[in-house]
């Protein structure tokens, strides 16, 4: 059992590990629509807090709702260019609108979509795990290079610092054991903020800015407003998610060693769709299970859903204090990405392992892990190429999980599926020949 100051800090390892993915959505979507300070500042806050509430409710579950695994829920990416589309063409209570119905869409699409889990034998979950954490490396190393678009991009100080973080976090793992082993990220991030620190690399100006306190408030940019167009483009945004985060659902439960089943999963996305209808009430954002984190719980072995607990309850303080929110925000680019590559590597080293149980000299087994991953990695290192296709067609194609685990389902159905049907449907004739 594990004492409250070590699940506070073990909880507070697995926020640091999100952190960066869940401001980043707000600070773009406030930029691209020139909100003010202000605005921006109480998206931050909203969607810390939501992101708290949403991981509480996925992590202590109830009869019907939440999937009770240690997982951490932030707001998805996908929904960034829809939202900014949608609050550009009218306003953002439109884009509200349309998230709290889509929300509400995948409360009642959880049951058929669970339905569709027979397509999800091992080889599709293994191939699917791996693509989710081939996708996530590009974004480990364009922060080890000091962030997409940064002007110091891939200078020696920010690889030096990346490197170095990765290195400590290897150290403490080989040289340590039980808890000190199971904060190595968090130490690692610690070490290497110092390091910066000393290198004149870590700015405190967004914390001395910052307020104490913030409510958060439902309607904040005013009642929502539906129209059909915006909430069928964020239903298709949400259905995406919930591939997405059936493919995490799966990781996690090869990482803790639970069976998930049909009705896990749709416990998982009825709790994932409620989270969306109050990021819409709360004008945060969609919501969907954060990949990294599954790399956090496969590093540390720490597999209790109480650090989650932990976690959830940091995110929702972290949402009603800013000042202290904005001290989580100096931490370096480079840092992060040093830490990054270790995470990712282990949710990619965890899809392997699934497939290792996949008996791959059967050629259809072979076929389907082989072209999911590379159609999967494909799509999310040259997004560009489907920059010519209709905008809904660019949503879908540009996202490299889900058409790694739509090619990895079709060709199932296609190859093994069809196959056993066709052999279950042929009549066995039995009895004598006879000869003439």
């Amino acid at each position: 059992m594990l004492s409250k100051q070590k699940l506070l800090t073990l909880g507070m390892q697995h926020v640091l590990a999100m952190y960066a993915g869940a401001v980043i959505v707000p600070l773009i979507i406030g930029g691209a629509l020139k909100l003010t300070p202000t605005q921006i500042a109480y998206l931050i806050a909203a969607d810390l807090f939501t992101c708290g509430l949403a991981t509480l409710l996925q992590v202590i579950g109830t009869r019907y709702t939440g999937i009770r695994l240690p997982v951490v829920l932030g707001c998805t990416f996908t929904a960034v260019g829809p939202i900014i589309a949608i609050a550009s063409g009218s306003n953002l209570a439109t884009a509200y609108g349309a998230i709290i119905v889509s929300g509400l869409f995948v409360v009642l699409a959880a049951p058929l979509f669970g339905k569709l889990l027979r397509f999800f034998p091992k080889v599709v979950q293994g191939s699917v795990v791996t693509i989710i954490g081939l996708s996530l490396i590009p974004v480990a190393m364009n922060n080890a290079a000091g962030g997409a678009g940064s002007p110091d991009f891939g200078q020696p100080r920010n690889l030096l610092l990346a490197f170095g973080t990765l290195v400590i976090i290897l150290l403490i793992n080989r040289l340590f054991t039980g808890f000190i082993r199971a904060i190595s990220v968090l130490l690692g991030l610690v070490a290497g903020t110092a390091a910066a620190y000393v290198m004149g690399m870590v700015n405190f100006d967004a914390v001395t800015e910052a307020s104490w306190v913030n409510i958060v408030q439902p309607f904040y940019f005013g009642v929502p407003e539906f129209h059909i167009v915006a909430i069928l483009t964020m239903i298709l945004v949400n259905i995406i998610s919930m591939v997405e985060s059936t493919g995490v659902y799966f990781a996690l439960g090869r990482v803790t060693e639970q069976d998930v089943s049909s009705q896990d999963v749709v416990k998982g996305l009825r709790g994932e769709g409620i989270a969306i209808m109050l990021g819409g009430i709360f004008n945060a954002f969609p919501y969907t299970a954060f990949s990294q984190n599954v790399g956090l719980v496969s590093l540390t072995q720490i597999k209790t859903r109480d650090v989650m607990v932990a976690a959830g309850g940091i995110l929702v303080v972290l949402g009603l204090l800013p000042k202290l929110a904005a001290l989580t925000t100096v931490i370096p680019n480079p840092v992060l990405g040093g830490a990054m590559i270790a995470m990712f590597g282990m949710v990619v080293a965890s899809g392997i392992n699934i497939l290792s149980q996949v008996d791959l000299r059967q050629n259809e087994n072979l076929l389907i892990a082989a072209c999911s991953i590379a159609v999967g990695l494909g799509s999310a290192a040259v997004p560009q190429m489907f920059d010519q296709l209709p905008t809904m067609a660019k949503m879908i194609l540009q996202n490299g999980i889900v058409t790694g685990s739509i090619t990895a389902v079709v060709l199932n159905i296609l190859l093994v599926h069809s196959r056993q049907t066709q052999k279950q449907s042929t009549p066995v004739h039995t009895g004598t020949v006879t000869e003439a």
